[in-house]
């Protein structure tokens, strides 16, 4: 799988699963929900980043050099995070739909709330 369309700030649950399955090495999976939300349910594979102390924490945790793609349970706050980073210079985009479309499109197994 190609990187996504750049002038999009979002892609969809089916890109991120093709990309997860065919390159998982070569972008980087972050969860900007809350620590509690993240105890509830996740994608395997995602870093956890809260939006809440997404300025103070993603530079270290995330490599520059990768695209990110950022879910949150619905798709607003990782929208938020997507263009924060973005404005530091990272390739990145939202999951349209969060977690809750990840579980409704892509895998059953992971708990709606």
């Amino acid at each position: 799988m190609t990187v996504p369309d750049p002038d999009s700030a979002e892609i969809t649950p089916e890109d991120t699963a093709a990309w997860l399955a065919k390159a998982p090495a070569d972008f980087q999976l972050v969860d900007c929900r809350e620590p509690d939300e993240w105890a509830l349910c996740r994608i395997d594979g995602a870093t956890l980043v809260p939006l809440s102390q997404f300025a103070e924490l993603a530079p270290s945790h995330l490599s520059p050099d990768r695209p990110v793609v950022v879910y949150c349970h619905h798709g607003m706050r990782s929208l938020r995070a997507t263009h924060w980073l973005r404005s530091k210079g990272y390739e990145a985009w939202s999951l349209a739909g969060g977690i809750d479309a990840w579980s409704d499109l892509i895998d059953p197994a992971v708990p709606r709330y």
